[in-house]
């Protein structure tokens, strides 16, 4: 197989054996941009779907590039919970000119942890889930990129399995802002009460997960990491008028981030 074209947002495919045809374009009403959910290129996606014209991968390396900007820290190394934050870590690591290293690796032989029902058995499972590779890390500081943090639950335990193993001290940096709304689009996060950015801890949150330090990446960062590519093509197709019409506007749902729907929201 190989990669095609996307489908645009409110397009009718018929796909055959002999061509693709599109039947029909649904406009947005009043021609609103376009409002792409945004997490799909923090967190939901595969590295290597691609959105928009631009690789995932490309855009979480980019926002680790631009969270290495905002929230440089002395550290000897970098590195990351495997593996969805690799690309991430990587892109901070260059800008900061540290050695990316591996401190954890992922055992395979166990589930996934946040489905598990209660949170002690999520933390249980964190310790089941890495093992540690001590030797990488022992005596130093280092820099560990999340792509997100929602109820800082497994976090926690993994700083706790560093500093048992050896590291001077541990830095959180989180490769997207932090989510505070719940999402009326069809992505079950949880409520307000139960994530982090909501609750008194987020305060003083380096304290209550055990790192030296916590700073998540700014809401304008994401979105410019995101649209950077975007903006190019359309720059440099802008010449094209049938090609322009057919990207439209730039927009992407950041609901999740700021409250600020892309729909009015009936009760």
């Amino acid at each position: 197989s190989r990669y095609y074209r996307e489908v645009l947002p409110g397009e009718i495919v018929k796909i055959s054996r002999y061509d693709v045809q599109t039947l029909d374009v649904v406009p947005r009403p009043e021609g609103d941009p376009s409002a792409f959910c945004i997490f799909e290129y923090v967190y939901f996606a595969r590295p290597d779907s691609i959105f928009e014209g631009q690789m995932v991968y490309s855009v979480r390396r980019r926002c680790g590039q631009q969270l290495a900007i905002e929230a440089p820290v002395e550290a000897d190394l970098v590195s990351t919970v495997p593996e969805s934050a690799t690309p991430a870590a990587l892109g901070y690591a260059q800008k900061c000119g540290l050695p990316y290293v591996e401190v954890l690796c992922k055992n395979r032989y166990v589930g996934r942890t946040f489905i598990q029902p209660n949170m002690r058995l999520r933390q249980l499972g964190v310790a089941k889930k890495f093992g540690v590779l001590s030797d990488n890390f022992k005596g130093k500081r280092v820099v560990i990129i999340d792509d997100s943090i929602v109820r800082g639950n497994t976090i926690s335990p993994i700083i706790k399995l560093l500093r048992e193993s050896g590291a001077k001290e541990v830095h959180i940096r989180v490769a997207s802002p932090p989510i505070r709304f719940p999402c009326y689009m069809g992505i079950n996060i949880p409520t307000k009460e139960e994530l982090i950015a909501n609750r008194p801890e987020f305060h003083d949150l380096a304290n209550y997960i055990g790192a030296d330090s916590v700073v998540y990446l700014s809401v304008e960062g994401l979105v410019s990491s995101v649209q950077e590519s975007i903006r190019a093509r359309q720059e440099n197709e802008n010449s094209l008028k049938t090609q322009k019409s057919r990207i439209g506007k730039i927009g992407h749902c950041i609901a999740c981030l700021t409250g600020e729907y892309p729909v009015e929201l009936e009760w």
